[in-house]
């Protein structure tokens, strides 16, 4: 080949048959534990978290949020057992999609691949929206500026990340380390002060309290809490773009599941003993956009607290960044397995990243900008449907790879350092808890959303439908094109 831009296609031997994948279609880069950590911690916005999701959280549940987010900790730490040891046996690059493909079989990875993909796509597109409404308000209010459409800060935050995430991905996760530190300090400054200015026996005292399985409420607050974590799964996504993926996998993985959930659950603590226990609930919902901010401005001053606005639209951009390439690579890997247009598979011959997908997906955000805004579809609207909608996908996605981690040990074992038991007990403790909390988002998919009844019915259809699609559609590559069917799951044939 003449060409140094790469596609999946130079698999085919000459013959016609499938040849081993080779570096054409494989992936580089030099990530360390921490930079993949802070990968991770971005997917979740930790400013955007505290400032926004946070005050919501606290509605549901006021003084069992801390008890919430360890909660889903210890059970994410569970499932990370299997995930980890999963992570060992599979070394297919693919994630979710090989994990699900070798523990229940192509159709149902397929299923889930398309489950993933487009519910990173929604996550993502959450941003552009928020970050519009937000770099708007703050260009008015704070510097008296002109009052710019939100669809062009939109289309400009989608042009950032999308060069970003067209570049080497070490360019990526060094944006994301440096706003990951900025943010971390602007929330443990918060929380510091927030326990320094507590309001004590005054406001009901700190009053922390564990969640009741009778609480109408405890649903709605896992679901809320539970997206925090999401992201986790790019440990396995990176994995021909970190060094020594064996040591440095598993590592990241238990590191960004304890270190996000004790970061959640400490600026849960200091909210509570800012608002006190008796207060945080009333308060939270009577200043739920504006709690953080307020409370900012109390302990620090308005400096800071403009500082934080500032590092909260970068927290917006991190996020969507680190979803964004998330999202490249599912495409990436659907189209190196023939499912998407080989033309995504294109690996830059001097970044080594997947940079037609991640130009695919910025193309796709910016298409549904476009629309959206002539369709007058206020952008207020847009994010909290595009959220709930790809967090109720990539939820799924999880109970589904909890079952094929049980599966596929129940089979074969665990043939390592970990106890054959022990992969299987996590394993189906984590696919009975994933399954509970995927049932409370179906039973309150409208609060998930936003959303009305009408828009409850398409979205959740389509969701059931994707992986339904997908197992389908695999049989269909089964009867009529078994060289496709042979490489889903990111298999080499």
């Amino acid at each position: 080949m003449t060409s140094t831009t790469h596609d999946a296609s130079t698999e085919e031997a000459s013959d016609g048959s499938a040849a081993p994948a080779t570096g054409k279609t494989t992936l580089k880069g030099n990530m360390g534990v921490g930079e993949l950590v802070m990968s991770v911690l971005a997917f979740s916005s930790p400013l955007t978290t505290v400032a926004g999701t946070l005050p919501v959280l606290l509605i549901f549940s006021g003084q069992t949020a801390p008890a919430i987010y360890l909660l889903l900790t210890l059970m994410l730490v569970v499932f990370s057992v299997g995930f980890v040891r999963m992570s060992r046996s599979v070394q297919n690059p693919g994630g979710f999609y090989a994990f699900v493909t070798a523990g229940l079989g192509k159709p149902a990875g397929l299923g889930g691949a398309l489950l993933a993909l487009v519910g990173y796509i929604f996550i993502g597109f959450f941003a552009p929206a928020l970050f519009a409404i937000t770099l708007q308000g703050w260009v008015v209010n704070a510097l008296n500026g002109p009052d710019i459409p939100w669809y062009w800060y939109a289309l400009g935050i989608i042009a950032v990340t999308t060069f970003l995430a067209y570049n080497r991905i070490d360019l990526s996760a060094k944006v994301l380390t440096t706003v990951m530190l900025l943010e971390v300090v602007v929330v443990v400054v918060f929380d510091v002060l927030a326990f320094v200015n507590s309001g004590g026996a005054s406001t009901g005292g700190l009053g922390l309290a564990l969640p009741s399985l009778t609480d109408a409420s405890i649903g709605l607050a896992l679901l809320f809490a539970v997206g925090n974590f999401f992201g986790f799964e790019a440990t396995v996504i990176y994995r021909e773009e970190v060094k020594n993926p064996e040591r440095t996998i598993p590592r990241a993985t238990y590191l960004a599941v304890v270190g996000i959930g004790l970061f959640y659950a400490i600026a849960a603590i200091a909210y509570i003993a800012f608002l006190g226990g008796a207060n945080v609930q009333a308060a939270a919902e009577a200043n739920t956009v504006s709690l953080f901010d307020e409370a900012l401005r109390e302990f620090a001053g308005s400096l800071f607290a403009d500082i934080a606005v500032v590092l909260l639209m970068t927290s917006i951009l991190a996020s969507m960044l680190s979803i964004q390439n998330i999202a490249a690579r599912y495409s990436f890997s659907l189209a190196v397995d023939h499912v998407l247009p080989r033309r995504l598979a294109r690996v830059h011959p001097k970044h080594r990243s997947p940079h037609a997908s991640a130009l695919a997906v910025g193309l796709l955000w910016a298409a549904a900008t476009v629309i959206l805004s002539v369709l007058s579809v206020p952008p207020e609207n847009i994010y909290p449907v595009a959220s709930g909608s790809g967090t109720f996908s990539v939820l799924l996605l999880l109970f589904i790879t909890s079952v094929a981690i049980f599966v596929f040990f129940a089979r074969r074992g665990s043939q390592g350092d970990t106890a054959p038991w022990v992969v299987l007990v996590a394993a189906a403790i984590s696919a009975a808890f994933f399954g509970g909390v995927t049932f409370l988002a179906i039973k309150n998919f409208s609060a998930l959303i936003e959303g009305s009844v009408v828009l409850t019915v398409i979205f959740m259809t389509f969701t059931f439908a994707l992986f339904v699609g997908g197992f389908v559609y695999a049989i269909y590559l089964r009867r009529r094109k078994p060289d496709v069917y042979a490489r889903l799951g990111r298999q080499k044939v």
